[in-house]
């Protein structure tokens, strides 16, 4: 097939999407902080919590502006997630144990340590324990936004290693909410969610290759879910799931295949609506009444604390450990020090983060406000040094190798045209 012809990268368009993405997020994040603390706060904040109707949950009541967002939206962007989850397993980096190795390990680092520094910081206010998993995560649009701003700086190796272990880490999230974060269940619509689950994985079992029967049954989950109990957001990892992919070693984007074509129809959505719209609607933050002491408060310090240092010190100390024991080997073409930047880089908490400390104190709007507090403040602070370390890291080594080591690095993850295209630049 001629160059012309061939289908972009999957990796390398989601590189370019989430990177710009993270851009704008950033902006739409300081515009929502803005109008929040404007003569136009009242506005903005009528507007989100508006009632719309329907009643779709009694536990939800009339739907809002921001609960549409919340429930409805981002189980789109959970439906990305669990897309791009499977791909990676079937078809991407983590076909392999060797390929799955370091990413997991690292993520499990990067998601063990800041727990239990959020626990040790709120250890003395046991209704403070339930936000354990705040940061936790960690914000992959914002992450290679950060990245995208230093350009060539960052070896390529290392820009793919941070977004399989934010990959990894989206599935430690999507556990973690559908475990910790569910509230009183309903027999009925989760065996109604079961049954639509069995019968979307019926139809890719019989070889149902159109994309409409699963978008339908994916409303229809997530419909059942939502009135189950279980968050919402639950039914697009499990639609993903159900979604037929055709393994392309060697050039991972076929256009055969149901999975790769949903895929890269939800991306831009996901990285230029869905993702703006829930910073705008949950970054807006009052600080009416908050002064510096707040940021000292256990819940805001806890959360900070734990996307600041706790990301870092679990990250880079699961590679570092991993490498000196001969478990697996540094990103090729880094440095100790870009790792470390990375795993700083990492402690940007933000999307994911508000999403679960919304769960997390669904019942006291306070708290929510301070855990937003604290995830942002956590996630400058982790971004602004990140991207300090990276800017002003040495290279592992001169143009002529780092051009040699990203060649072999696409060249073992099969992305055949992204060779070709170093090797021409």
């Amino acid at each position: 097939m001629p160059t012309s012809q061939r289908p972009p990268s999957v990796m390398r368009d989601f590189l370019k999407s989430e990177a710009a993405g993270g851009v704008i997020l950033m902006a739409v994040a300081v515009l929502s902080m803005i109008i929040a603390n404007s003569p136009f706060a009242e506005t903005y904040f009528h507007l989100l919590h508006a009632e719309t109707g329907p009643v779709l949950s009694d536990k939800l009541g009339p739907m809002t502006a921001h609960l549409w967002i919340n429930d409805a939206l981002m189980a789109v962007f959970f439906l990305l997630v669990g897309l791009e989850i499977k791909r990676e397993f079937v078809d991407g980096r983590l076909v392999t144990w060797q390929q799955r190795r370091l990413p997991f390990i690292a993520a499990f680092g990067g998601m063990a340590a800041p727990a239990l520094v959020y626990l040790a910081v709120t250890s003395g206010s046991r209704d403070l324990a339930q936000g354990w998993a705040i940061p936790a995560a960690t914000d992959i649009a914002f992450a290679i936004g950060v990245m995208a701003l230093l350009g060539s700086r960052v070896p390529t190796s290392l820009k793919l290693f941070l977004t399989t272990v934010a990959i990894v880490d989206d599935m430690g999230a999507v556990v973690i909410i559908a475990l910790a974060y569910t509230a009183s269940i309903k027999g009925v619509a989760l065996l109604a969610a079961a049954a639509i689950f069995g019968a979307m994985m019926a139809m890719n079992r019989a070889g149902v290759r159109r994309l409409l029967p699963y978008l339908i049954g994916f409303v229809l989950l997530w419909f059942a879910v939502l009135v189950s109990g279980v968050h919402a957001t639950i039914a697009g990892v499990l639609a993903a799931f159900t979604v037929p992919v055709v393994a392309t070693p060697g050039r991972p984007d076929s256009p055969d295949s149901p999975l790769h074509r949903l895929e890269h129809a939800l991306h831009p959505w996901s990285a230029f609506l869905i993702v703006p719209l829930f910073g705008f609607a949950n970054a807006g933050i009052s600080l009416t009444g908050f002064g510096f002491e707040t940021l000292l408060e256990p819940l805001p310090l806890g959360i900070a604390a734990g996307l600041f240092l706790g990301k870092q010190l679990g990250i880079f100390s699961s590679i570092w450990i991993s490498v000196k024991l001969g478990i697996a080997q540094r990103p090729r073409g880094s440095t100790w020090v870009q790792v470390y930047g990375l795993s700083a880089l990492c402690g940007i908490g933000f999307t994911m983060s508000l999403f679960i400390g919304m769960l997390a104190f669904a019942s006291s709007p306070d708290l929510i406000e301070e855990a937003k507090i604290g995830v942002i403040t956590g996630s400058l602070l982790s971004g602004l040094l990140g991207y300090l370390i990276l800017r002003f890291a040495r290279a592992a080594s001169d143009g002529v190798q780092q051009e040699t080591d990203m060649e072999q690095e696409i060249a073992e993850d099969g992305d055949i045209e992204a060779m070709e295209e170093a090797r021409r630049s």
